[in-house]
Order: C-alpha cells, then sequence, then structure tokens
C-alpha cells in the first residue's frame, strides 16, 4: 500500500518546526522536500539527514497547475515503492498536497501533520493588523477575484516573483488605494526576517522573490474604500435603512420604489442607446441600487434578502443551461419548456397570461403574440398581419363615425399593427421609440422654418404648417 506523509516545514526558522515534524524528518526513510529554497534544508543537513528536492520541477513546467500534478504523479509512484515523506512550508496552502490528495489511488494513504503556517508567523509580527472579525489567506496566483472584502486582513502568499508581485499589485488596487501602508514579508532565505512597512504600490519594488515572500493588507473601513462591491453597496443600504439611517430611505416600501425601479431600466436603456459607456455603467449602478433597496426591504419585512435574490437566479440559469452545467447530458433541451417547468405552466393560456402586467403595452402585445405562435396560432406573414390593420382601421372608423367609444376598436388596431411589425421582424416598441424621435426632430426644424419667416403658431392654419412639414420631409430625403 502506498502512503505518503505530508510534513510542514514551517515559515522558514527551524525553531518553528512542532516536535513531531522534527522527530518525522530525522525518521524518514525516503525524505523529499518540495524544494531546497527553504530555510529548513539547511537545518537538514546540519543534522545529516538527506533529502531530494522536487526543483527541477520549476523548470520543466510554465503553468504550475500541470506541475502540481506532476508532483503529485511523481511522489504516489515513488510511494508504490516505499513510504514518502514529504515537506513543504504549509500543507494547507501548497497545491501539490492537494493534487496529492485529488489524485491518491485507491488503498493508498495520506497522512498530513499540522505545523505552524506562514500565515501564524507573519501574523505574530503584525499584531495590529489583526481584527476580531479574523482574516484571509490567499495565494498570489489565486488573487483575481477574491481581494473584494476588505472587512478582515488580507495576507497574499507566494509572492515567488516580480512579476507575480506586479500582477497581485495590479488586483488588490482595483480594492484598495495605491497608497495603503502593507506589512512586506521578505524572503525567509534570511534568518528572523521582519516586516517592511510599505506602501501598496511598492510590493513589486523589492530586491528579491520566493515562495516565502507575502503582504499583509490591513482591514479597511466602508468609508477608507476607494472602490467598492455589491457587498459593500448591501452594507451602505444597511446604513441607510437602519436605526440611526435616512429616513426616507427607512419609510420606502416596495410599492413605493416600484416606479424609480422602472425609471432606472428605461435610462439604462436610454444609456445604450446612447452607445455611452461610462453612463452605461453609471445607471447600471441606479438599476442594481433599486435591487438592493427592494432586498433591503425584504429583509426588514423578513420575507427574502439580497441572497434569495442571487440563489433565485443562479437556480434559475443553472436549470435553463443544462448543455452548459450539465456536462454529462447531451440531450437536446426547449428553453419554453424549462420556463414552463419553472413556473407550473400547464396551458398555453398560463403562458400568455404570464406575461408581466407591467410591461409597456406595445412590448407586452409582441410578447403574448409570441407566445401564441408557439402552437401555431400566427399568420403566415405580415401581409395577413396588415390586412388585419385594415379591417381594424375600417371597424374604428365605424365606431367614430357612429359616435360611439372608440377606445376597444383602437386597442385591435394597435393590436394588430404589432402583429405586423413583429412580423416583418420588427419591434414595435423600437419602431415607435424611433417614430417619435422623428416626429420631434421634424417638428422642431418645422418651427425653426416658420420663425425664420417671422411666423407664429397661433397664427397659422393646419394646412399652413403642412407645408413647412411636407418641405421638411423633402429636405430629409436629399440627405
Amino acid at each position: 500500500m502506498a502512503h505518503i506523509t505530508v510534513v510542514p516545514l514551517g515559515p522558514g526558522d527551524p525553531k518553528l518546526l512542532t516536535l513531531q515534524s522534527a522527530e518525522a524528518l530525522r525518521s524518514a526513510r525516503h525524505l523529499i522536500l518540495r524544494t531546497a529554497i527553504h530555510r529548513a534544508a539547511a537545518w537538514l543537513e546540519s543534522e545529516g539527514i538527506p533529502y531530494t528536492t522536487l526543483d527541477a520541477y520549476y523548470d520543466r513546467f510554465d503553468d504550475f497547475d500541470a506541475m502540481h500534478a506532476a508532483m503529485a504523479e511523481a511522489l504516489w509512484q515513488e510511494a508504490h515503492k516505499h513510504p514518502v515523506t514529504y515537506a513543504v512550508a504549509d500543507p494547507l496552502q501548497d497545491a501539490s498536497v492537494a493534487a496529492l490528495a485529488a489524485m491518491k489511488p485507491s488503498g493508498s494513504e495520506l497522512t498530513v501533520f499540522p505545523g505552524v503556517s506562514r500565515a501564524d508567523a507573519a501574523l505574530a509580527q503584525a499584531p495590529e493588523a489583526l481584527s476580531e472579525s479574523g482574516y484571509r489567506i490567499v495565494p498570489a496566483t489565486a488573487l483575481v477575484g477574491t481581494a473584494a472584502d476588505t472587512s478582515m486582513p488580507l495576507l497574499v502568499t507566494e509572492l515567488n516573483s516580480q512579476q507575480l508581485a506586479s500582477e497581485a499589485k495590479l488586483c488588490l488596487m482595483d480594492t484598495y488605494d495605491s497608497e495603503l501602508e502593507v506589512w512586506f514579508f521578505p524572503t525567509s532565505a534570511k534568518m528572523n526576517r521582519k516586516p517592511l512597512k510599505m506602501c501598496l504600490c511598492e510590493i513589486d519594488r523589492q530586491p528579491s522573490y520566493d515562495h516565502t515572500v507575502c503582504v499583509l493588507l490591513p482591514a479597511i473601513s466602508l468609508l477608507q474604500k476607494t472602490r467598492f462591491t455589491v457587498s459593500d453597496l448591501a452594507e451602505v443600504m444597511e446604513i441607510l435603512r437602519g436605526e440611526n439611517g435616512c429616513p426616507w430611505d427607512k419609510a420606502q416600501t416596495h410599492e413605493t420604489m416600484r416606479k424609480y425601479l422602472l425609471e432606472e431600466a428605461y435610462e439604462a436603456a436610454s444609456a445604450i442607446d446612447e452607445g455611452d459607456e461610462d453612463h452605461l455603467y453609471d445607471e447600471l449602478g441606479d438599476v442594481l441600487l433599486q435591487i438592493v433597496f427592494h432586498a433591503s426591504i425584504g429583509k426588514a419585512e423578513g420575507s427574502f434578502n439580497l441572497t434569495d435574490v442571487a440563489t433565485a437566479i443562479c437556480r434559475k440559469m443553472i436549470h435553463r443551461h443544462p448543455h452548459v452545467f450539465a456536462k454529462d447530458s447531451h440531450e437536446s433541451f426547449d428553453w419554453e419548456t424549462l420556463k414552463k417547468e419553472e413556473k407550473g405552466l400547464q396551458k398555453q393560456a398560463d403562458v400568455l397570461a404570464d406575461v408581466a402586467l407591467a410591461l409597456p403595452a406595445l412590448a407586452r402585445a409582441a410578447k403574448v403574440q409570441k407566445k401564441a405562435a408557439q402552437v401555431g396560432f400566427d399568420w403566415d406573414g405580415p401581409g395577413g398581419a396588415l390586412d388585419k390593420v385594415i379591417e381594424e382601421t375600417r371597424e374604428t372608423r365605424e365606431e367614430l363615425a357612429g359616435h360611439r367609444d372608440p377606445q376597444e376598436e383602437l386597442g385591435d388596431l394597435l393590436f394588430a399593427c404589432v402583429n405586423a411589425a413583429r412580423l416583418s421582424g420588427v419591434d414595435p416598441e423600437r419602431a415607435l421609440e424611433l417614430a417619435t424621435e422623428k416626429f420631434i426632430r421634424r417638428f422642431r426644424a418645422m418651427e425653426e422654418k416658420i420663425l425664420a419667416d417671422g411666423r407664429q403658431f397661433s397664427e397659422m392654419t393646419l394646412p399652413e404648417m403642412d407645408r413647412y412639414w411636407d418641405r421638411v420631409k423633402a429636405e430629409e430625403k436629399k440627405h
């Protein structure tokens, strides 16, 4: 049976080896060090303890994941011949140890000893950085996307090169201020290394780097931040709606905030139409505020919170994308069928009725028509829909001629126009938006011509205005 014992060498100073680790190293029949670039290597030599290393793997691989997998494979192969003692600085932070566990053959045994970690040694030398909420430890190679939470001190380990230190700095500066004072721990190849205080922007300007180099960032408060996360926005909202918060924010309900949700969504859509990305992310922030606001109201009422909101959409997206998330499934799927399953809709009429009432009327009409078309209830093309427009126009004229309320027939006429637009591949909502903007543009040009001729609307007849309107249209067509 293959057996590997993983022994922690600690942060560098051999004095920090546990009694268990020291005994295991002395009694090892076949000792392999991940790297000899460690203070404990000199101690092993002074004690006459033979060892080999995996240092050659660093030159053979450019990809760390591939290197760790190759290390683990070689160690298990060796362990099938005789028990192996594998020594690393910190087993809990070592990716090769994680690879050993992932690749452990059936019937084999992997034992990991506890020990003093780099984090323990570093934090002990910077007690002023500690907080009651604890701290986080992240290897520099895994830093992307993990540095956003600044509520706890952050220890970034394994800054093994200047390039990696530079990449880590840029990632951290996306969340932390570049002038933030941090504790930099130089290589432990030197005895009794002491942390150096410096600005975050200086961590990639030091004389040497290896896998023992790390940097400790203090926790920072909300008001010290220069960049923020969704979690920060949730915290801001909790403060605003808290005991000493803003009276207006505390008084809001889902119903009073409804109009703002719609307004902000429309303003974000306008920013998209403008093609202004700076304006867009600002407006998307306003939309995000509405979501966080409603989640805060839900939390106060005890009905739901922001995690429930995120859970609902994540579940929905995973369920609706089996071709992405269900890797072992090659079955075909239908988006609409999946949505019906989620909502428990049995009949197609239920699907039509499920289209949100709050949508703009044109958009809702188009969506309802599209749902009806899923079961074949639709015109063959825009021609049939246009014939229906003519029919509804005639019926509307009849209602007006009879001095009856034309609302229902005008609704039918609009509904028929939506059908004609949809079947022509045109979004009716967008078409009407463009037509309205065109009307405003032409009206402005018409008014300018009227004023240029020294005239006023109040003294003109409609036929006279129409002549100016036709001039504007004619000029547009020339361009």
